[in-house]
């Protein structure tokens, strides 16, 4: 008689029928439970979120005409392959994020006023949804950015925290999938058992004093024990995941010292991208592109693109900052081929994955941070292909948010500034 095996397995089951840990990938298996006329299991819903610093050219960035017949501008030509799963939006903003450059820290928290110096940053999109999310895989979320130096990027905990972004694409790639031997995970393990026995030592005497504070100091003590269990809870997730095996990378890994250039970083890291998706490694991941203080490697491209963005309308200057600007275009077009290319049943690693692409500046050489350049891709929306906002009736960018985070299963109805869902663009 032949074995029976279940129609659906949970992942702690399977890792327990194998006898050991091991780092999966999506599999069928492992999907909830279905009815009988199910036609095939759910994979799960992805988010990765890109900001480019440096603002785009709107001239090329923004389509002709609305809805499903827009016609395409430069810079969406290379995307026209997935132009059935594409929004483009035009018209919104972040409202009272103001201060040029300074809100590319506010691309996805919407905090108000980043210039002030009296400016405190609230939780981003991702960490948003890793609070919620974050214990189903390896890795809550990834911070990734592509800079000339700096390790600043798009994630902030919910106390306004910089989660710093990693800019190896060779360290992320051993983080992912290179095991140690027993003994350097061992030690690893302890080693986060020393830092959740320090955080119960500072927390214990910081509690002491709580009875004889003053009403403001007791809220950023609560403040600082709300941090201090948010880490708790990473080192406590991080020492279960030590045990098990990381997955097998499908690709080999990247050089140890690539080239640092934006183009050739942006590519490696877009590879890893598909990478931690594929594996499961996590499922929210963000990416600060920062094109200043690079000269990329493009046809015609000999200024540094900070400087080809304060363009003075200068016919010159523009053809050159739009050579850089439409190559991220082409790069990101890799990106999303790459996803459509894994298949998970019968829909791609696309289908299942929502990709946010945008910039803080609606125009750099004005510093204006309103009619942001935004598009999203994938995830199994019903894409709207071009949504044009008036800017009278424009509802803000985080709308766009609350819809993203309804898709991957949070339940909320409020994120930032939101006054809803983003109208024109529904699920599937």
């Amino acid at each position: 008689m032949a074995p029976s095996f279940p129609t659906s397995l949970s992942r702690r089951r399977l890792l327990r029928a194998c006898g050991v840990g091991i780092g999966l990938p999506w599999l069928e298996a492992l999907a909830p439970r279905e009815p009988a006329t199910a036609a095939e299991p759910r994979a799960p819903l992805r988010l990765v979120a890109i900001e480019t610093t440096m603002g785009l050219l709107p001239q090329y960035f923004f389509p002709e005409g609305s809805g499903h017949d827009y016609v395409p501008s430069p810079y969406l030509v290379p995307l026209e392959p997935f132009r059935d799963r594409l929004t483009v939006c035009s018209g919104l903003s972040h409202p009272d994020v103001d201060g040029g450059h300074a809100a590319d820290i506010a691309f996805l928290t919407g905090a108000p006023h980043p210039a002030s110096g009296s400016f405190r940053n609230t939780v981003s999109l991702d960490q948003f949804a890793a609070e919620r999310l974050g214990a189903e895989t390896r890795l809550p979320s990834l911070t990734l950015t592509v800079a000339a130096q700096g390790t600043t990027s798009l994630s902030f905990t919910r106390d306004g925290v910089l989660l710093p972004g990693e800019r190896s694409p060779a360290r992320l790639y051993r983080q992912m999938f290179l095991q140690g031997t027993p003994q350097e995970t061992g030690e690893k393990i302890e080693a986060l058992r020393t830092g959740r026995s320090v955080l119960d030592f500072v927390a214990t005497g910081a509690r002491r004093l709580d009875k004889n504070l003053p009403a403001a100091d007791r809220e950023r003590l609560d403040q600082y024990f709300t941090s201090v269990r948010d880490l708790e809870d990473r080192l406590q997730r991080a020492e279960v995941w030590e045990k098990r095996r990381r997955p097998r990378p499908k690709l080999p890994p990247p050089v140890e010292n690539p080239e640092q250039e934006l183009f050739t970083l942006l590519r490696l890291m877009g590879q890893m991208i598909r990478l931690a998706l594929e594996s499961d490694t996590t499922r929210l991941v963000t990416l600060l592109v920062n094109p200043a203080q690079w000269v990329p490697r493009a046809p015609g491209v000999v200024h540094e693109t900070h400087a080809l963005t304060h363009h003075g309308n200068r016919p010159e200057m523009i053809a050159e900052l739009k050579r850089v600007e439409e190559m991220q275009f082409v790069i990101l077009a890799e990106l999303l081929a790459g996803l459509d290319g894994v298949r998970e049943g019968s829909h791609s690693l696309l289908d299942g994955t929502m990709v946010l692409h945008g910039s803080c500046l609606g125009n750099a050489n004005a510093h204006s941070n309103s009619r942001l350049p935004v598009l999203v891709a994938g995830g199994g929306f019903r894409h709207a292909g071009h949504l044009a906002f008036a800017d009278r009736d424009a509802p803000p960018l985080a709308n766009l948010y609350v819809s993203l985070l309804q898709r991957l299963g949070v339940e909320t109805d409020r994120f930032a500034s939101s006054t809803g869902t983003l109208r024109g663009l529904e699920a599937a």
